[in-house]
């Protein structure tokens, strides 16, 4: 009853095939950049300023959220009195 109904004959294939008229494009690669030591210094240098900055802010983050809890309980046990 809900089998599906399968057509009589199999469509016929494609008659349209596709054939590329031009050869594909080389492709070229990235352009070499020099590295140097002065290069890699730069790096390193800019990658340790960030990480100290992303820790500086995680501290002073952290921070703000005990002193925000401190005073909280503080102000609450002033409301109690």
């Amino acid at each position: 009853m809900f089998l599906p109904k399968y057509p009589d004959n199999p469509t016929p294939p494609s008659t349209h095939t596709h054939a590329p008229t031009d050869p594909a494009p080389a492709r070229r690669g990235f352009a070499s950049l020099p590295v140097d030591q002065k290069t890699v210094v730069a790096l390193l240098v800019g990658g340790v300023v960030l990480t100290a900055l992303l820790a500086a802010v995680a501290v002073t983050a952290i921070s703000v959220a005990v002193t925000a809890v401190v005073l909280r309980s503080l102000l609450r046990d002033q409301h109690r009195r």
